[in-house]
């Protein structure tokens, strides 16, 4: 039994326990989940420290907790910020840790991405990554217990080639997508969103071409997912957008977060 341990608790988020899941649950209480809401197959989520983009991710966490009886695993999909990788890359990890406890890994999800040779098994994009690790506190709070994860890095990889993972990734009934990327970064805050609108409209008018290195860093994940909307039919539709100017940052260098649903 092999367990990735938190690469990034107490920076991105509290490492005290109690601290992290009183975080979580007001961030949770935070966002109204309208009645008629419906369990969507894919969401795209930020993965900044959670004090800058928590409310934003909170508009997707709070809506899966609302149907956490019908949602029977989750894709994560996400960039590797630190190892350089071409391709993706799935953890070979049973289960992953975090102050919350542990969450077991899809082995049959894993398993099937390799065989279709969509993935490579590579745990060393994973071990350093903040990307997905930021997402599996919420997805503690909000799932049934033991409900499993697979978690998978992209580096440069064809939007049609993420679309095809995807696609065979969520193919067994009950699995949920995450595409955990943050927008814009660095620019000043009138710019940071005049560029994100430009990168939302891309994302809502499914139009992965449109979506540039600079505009996500998550670049490859979301083109993935935006190729594999247009293939599905599924409508793209913002939950909530901020910067960090919004929260706790200065408004000179910010950085953009966005919340999606599929539907």
């Amino acid at each position: 039994m092999t367990v990735r341990p938190p690469a990034v608790a107490g920076k991105f988020y509290p490492s005290d326990p109690d601290t992290l899941r009183g975080l979580v649950d007001s961030l949770l209480a935070g966002v109204e989940v309208p009645a008629d809401d419906a369990l969507a197959p894919a969401y795209v989520v930020p993965h900044a420290g959670y004090r800058f983009s928590g409310p934003t991710a909170a508009q997707v966490y709070a809506r899966l907790a609302a149907h956490a009886e019908r949602i029977a695993r989750v894709l994560l999909i996400g960039p590797a910020h630190f190892v350089r990788l071409t391709g993706c890359a799935v953890s070979t990890a049973d289960k992953w840790a975090t102050p919350l406890g542990e969450i077991p890994l899809d082995a049959i999800g894993r398993n099937t991405l390799i065989e279709a040779g969509a993935a490579a098994a590579n745990d060393e994009p994973h071990e350093p990554e903040h990307s997905l690790e930021v997402q599996v506190p919420f997805l503690q709070a909000v799932l049934m217990p033991g409900t499993p994860i697979l978690p998978v890095v992209a580096g440069p990889t064809p939007a049609d080639a993420v679309a095809d993972l995807l696609a065979a990734g969520i193919r067994r009934s009950g699995t949920v997508l995450l595409c955990s990327t943050d927008l814009s970064h660095y620019e000043p805050d009138a710019q940071a969103r005049e560029q994100d609108a430009a990168t939302i409209r891309a994302v809502t008018e499914r139009a992965p071409d449109r979506i540039g290195v600079r505009d996500a860093c998550g670049v490859f994940g979301l083109r993935g997912l935006t190729a594999l909307a247009a293939r599905a039919g599924w409508t793209p539709r913002l939950l909530g957008y901020a910067t960090s100017a919004d929260t706790i940052g200065p408004p000179d260098r910010v950085v953009g977060y966005a919340a999606f649903t599929f539907c």
